[in-house]
């Protein structure tokens, strides 16, 4: 099995001649080189097949040499060859068939074949980055080895990656107090650092630029408690909106207490981009539905009234209604019927997604068949009623 932490080394590994791998190499890409395949073929026509820069998943399905093949199913196979063979081969050494492995799409189209050419390095270093954003988003606190210092911070390493500790991250007691701000006192105060290890929080982590920032500071365990405790599930809060990311918001309550709405608890209805809604520094009010290790999770939509419920009253099984089209996904397509209840037409009604996508078109309007209405799970299948 292939864990995250693994190390992937840039340099091919030692032996052979250049030229026996430029061979092999170009020996590989022939046998992968038959246009309109039944393989290439499976890959165009599955529904939302993966894209180049897509992570994907899968078991292993063969090893050879200098190429593995990994079960992209429906989809097709995915192959890790060549260069990003040799870039990764430390761990895929260490790989058998069954192993699950997580990697990048780097090409889709070249092999003729129809095999989705693969990257393991490129997967490691995505997935990393979307960790480093993760750790932002739950605060979490590591302990660091510093590794240098300049005259305007510390360097460490987090996951082989370079981040840097400015000065002014450090807490009180790690702050270089010297007279009149001399820049080379403060690189000797700083020094003293080296080779020690620090408590620190990510605070920016931008993959395109490569730059991660730490900090040091960080409210004090206790005294965030403290201002938990005066907080209780139910409760009702006017907070400032201080983040925004793809799975919801961050609301500040007070100084020194964040906590996140999840793109699930803003609307009754489909929301797709909180930030369509929202904006940083605007001022929401928010339920607390949870608080859970140190954590508090908030609703908004829990403060509006739940539009299934009235759909209750006014809908069942076999009723015609009239519905417009929201959006697609791999089971077909979602309809709203009326703000926030919506139904799926499912794509085995079609003769797949492409007749799907033809027959109902996004934002047009359709009369549909309640297939099965469950509110209480607030659930809905429709049935498209052709005229």
């Amino acid at each position: 099995m292939i864990t995250k932490t693994e190390t992937l080394e840039d340099n091919p590994p030692a032996g052979g001649k250049k030229e026996e791998k430029d061979e092999e190499e170009t020996k590989l890409k022939k046998k992968i080189s038959k246009k309109d395949s039944p393989m290439a073929k499976l890959l165009n026509d599955s529904p939302n097949p993966p894209e180049v820069g897509d992570l994907v998943e899968g078991p292993v399905i063969g090893i050879e040499k200098s190429s593995v093949f990994i079960d992209l199913h429906p989809f097709g196979t995915g192959i890790i060859y060549g260069r990003e063979f040799l870039q990764a081969s430390d761990v895929l050494r260490k790989v058998n068939i069954g192993d699950n492995i997580a990697a990048k799409v780097i090409d889709r189209d070249t092999n003729k074949e129809g095999y989705i050419e693969l990257s393991l390095k490129e997967a490691r270093q995505a997935l990393l980055w979307s960790e480093a954003e993760l750790a932002i988003a739950n605060k979490t606190i590591f302990e660091l080895p510093i590794k240098e210092a300049n005259k305007g911070g510390l360097i460490l390493e987090w996951q082989n990656i370079q981040g840097f500790l400015p000065a002014s991250q450090l807490k009180a007691e790690h702050y270089p107090r010297v007279e009149d701000a001399d820049k080379d006192k403060i690189l000797d105060e700083l020094k003293k650092l080296v080779d020690t290890k620090l408590s620190v929080s990510i605070i920016t982590a931008d993959a395109k630029e490569g730059k991660l920032i730490f900090s040091e500071k960080d409210p004090e365990k206790k005294e965030k408690e403290k201002i938990i405790d005066k907080y209780e599930v139910g409760d009702v809060a006017e907070g400032e909106i201080t983040g925004i990311v793809d799975f919801g918001i961050f609301v500040k309550l007070e100084d020194g207490l964040e906590g996140l709405v999840h793109i699930s608890e803003i609307e009754w209805g489909l929301v797709e981009d909180p930030r369509s809604l929202f904006s940083v520094g605007d001022k929401v009010n928010v339920k607390i539905i949870e608080i859970k290790s140190g954590k508090i999770s908030l609703s908004i939509k829990a403060l509006k009234e739940n539009p299934w419920k009235n759909a209750a009253s006014k809908y069942k099984k076999d009723d015609e209604v009239t519905g417009v089209v929201i959006k697609y996904n791999k089971h077909g397509a979602l309809a709203s019927i009326e703000e926030g209840v919506a139904g799926l037409v499912h794509v085995s009604e079609f003769e797949g997604e492409e007749d799907l996508k033809k027959t109902l078109e996004l934002g047009k309007t359709y009369i549909f068949k309640i297939a099965i209405f469950d509110p209480k799970e607030q659930k809905m299948t429709l049935s498209y009623k052709k005229d």
